[in-house]
């Protein structure tokens, strides 16, 4: 019995597939060994992408409806050029003076509350979220760290043991406590700060002192929740009165990604301690980052150096200049404000002629959807597989996320258009007919 929880996932052997595409994947078996894991029943074999399309080796597009890494849209012309004329001029650390990281550094900055005054630059986001734990312990003193109970939050040894959607293969630290994503379906969302002092309480009384409180402000591996505005001030406030600090995890809902800010905390009226953010940060090139407030790095700045060889050097800060540009001149987040508004919408009309789709969920271009089974009106787990990958057949990508893998899970590049949202629910709909 396996113990993956990582939904649509390939199983090897369920599915007949091409000669040529069962050959990649014992290369892969052989040199990449068993913990790699592909996306859907019949693994996509990806040539080359442009904009909200990806093209397989038989030429097929496919509308990308789920990668947000690229997102400003896959390839796109300005971050290319960018990356290849930095490249071809200098790709250095950042041990040696040089206007590209500190451009960066002072754009980021420019974005984030006055609270906010320094950033220190990584490649992953896991790694943001690794230096935040290790800073938030050395600032509080403490090691207690809360999390939401089907959070993600990165794959480092810190992280991944308070990354309960990783699985029970991947064992919580015994510093850790989960507390419910507030879904305000369970009334979850009026509890949510009351968690946090329940779990802040738990950890001092096994004798732990909490240091922080990580949290993905739109709760993408919980199932998506963006809504009551306003609920993670009181739970900041919680963890502060505990001694610990905030960790806003913005590695996927950051970058404008919601629409009606930059950062997904913005929404909430609050503003965190630290602030870490990634994927969508280089379009593709890795580059990642932690936003805090100066004086939690002070102490140890004194004390210790912090150095990371590829973190911020010059090729990854260009390609990140160059994202912020694209956002801002392309209008990017007003973009997913707009079209995310009506593709919700949309979205939700469908719940009249598909009793299998239940609520709606998220903000700008970051959605979420429940797989229901109508008579029950329980979460359909099955379903939601029968609809990722019927979708992939018919030519439009997304994924599957919540603690019981039923939410359809719809993150497009922030270019996606009203056209885009059109094809997409006309297939949505087609796929929702044949499988009632």
């Amino acid at each position: 019995m396996t113990t993956d929880r990582m939904p649509n996932a390939f199983r090897a052997g369920t599915t007949p597939l091409p000669e040529r595409d069962a050959a990649l994947i014992a290369r892969r078996s052989a040199a990449l060994g068993p913990a790699y894991r592909l996306f859907y029943e019949k693994p996509l074999h990806l040539v080359r992408g442009q904009g909200v399309w990806l093209y397989d080796a038989d030429g097929r597009a496919y509308l990308d409806a789920y990668n947000n890494v690229a997102s400003v849209g896959h390839c796109h012309p300005r971050v290319v050029e960018a990356v290849a004329r930095q490249a071809a001029t200098l790709a250095t650390h950042t041990r040696y003076l040089h206007e590209g990281v500190l451009d960066l550094a002072e754009r980021l900055l420019a974005t984030m509350p006055a609270a906010i005054g320094h950033v220190m630059f990584t490649c992953t986001g896991s790694e943001a979220n690794d230096l935040a734990l290790r800073l938030a312990f050395e600032a509080t003193g403490g090691t207690g760290v809360i999390v939401t109970e089907n959070a993600y939050h990165g794959v480092t040894l810190a992280v991944a043991g308070a990354s309960p959607s990783l699985g029970a293969g991947v064992a919580l630290g015994p510093h850790v406590r989960t507390i419910p994503a507030p879904d305000p379906a369970t009334g979850a969302d009026a509890r949510f700060a009351a968690a946090v002092e329940a779990a802040c309480a738990d950890l001092l009384r096994h004798g732990i002192r909490p240091a922080a409180l990580m949290v993905d402000t739109i709760f993408s591996s919980d199932g998506v929740f963006a809504e009551p505005r306003g609920l993670l001030a009181p739970a900041a406030q919680a963890i502060r009165a505990a001694g610990g600090l905030f960790i806003a995890d913005e590695v996927q809902p950051g970058f404008g990604r919601t629409g009606e800010a930059m950062w997904g905390f913005a929404r909430h009226g609050m503003v965190p301690d630290m602030i870490s953010m990634g994927k969508p940060m280089g379009n593709g090139y890795p580059v990642a980052a932690l936003a805090l407030r100066p004086d939690l790095v002070a102490g140890f700045g004194a004390r210790a150096r912090y150095f990371n060889t590829f973190g911020g050097n010059a090729v990854a800060a260009a390609a990140a200049l160059a994202v912020l540009d694209v956002i801002e001149t392309e209008g990017l987040q007003q973009n997913a404000h707009a079209v995310g508004g009506r593709f919700r919408a949309a979205l939700a009309a469908l719940s009249h002629r598909h009793p299998a789709v239940g609520e709606v969920r998220g903000a700008g271009l970051f959605i979420g959807l429940d797989m229901i089974d109508p008579e029950s009106r329980a979460p359909d787990a099955a379903k939601a597989g029968r609809i990722v990958n019927s979708l992939r057949e018919a030519g439009v990508l997304i994924s599957a996320t919540g603690p019981q893998g039923h939410v359809l899970k719809i993150r497009p590049p922030l270019v996606f258009s009203d056209s885009d949202a059109a094809l997409f629910l006309d297939r949505l709909d087609a796929v929702l007919t044949a499988n009632p």
